[in-house]
């Protein structure tokens, strides 16, 4: 019987020889680790960092940085990620990336 041999699937990230979950940034579009995002969740209308992954409800993953939080609202992608009509606030989440960027 002919073995072939097994191959990488193409695309996958590895870190220490165990595949890493993927996930896309909704800002810069850049497929990236999930442990390099952060998990974004809608409470009430606002979008809240959720840097635990534990909220209840759909997630987007985003960058930890303004840059990409900036091209994220200038593309209207958020309404896109969590699949809801009309705008959404992002006061809340701007302050926590300030926080995290001056500490």
């Amino acid at each position: 019987m002919l073995q072939v041999p097994r191959t990488r699937r193409r695309g996958r990230l590895m870190h220490c020889g165990r595949a890493v979950p993927r996930r896309t940034c909704v800002g810069c579009r850049i497929l990236a680790a999930k442990s390099d995002l952060l998990r974004l969740v809608v409470i009430e209308d606002s979008i809240v960092p959720d840097p635990r992954g534990r909220l209840p409800g759909r997630g987007a993953s985003l960058h930890p940085d303004l840059a990409c939080l900036e091209l994220a609202e200038r593309r209207r992608a958020f309404p896109r990620a969590f699949r809801r009509a009309g705008p959404l606030e992002v006061h809340m989440l701007r302050q926590w990336l300030e926080s995290q960027q001056d500490g």
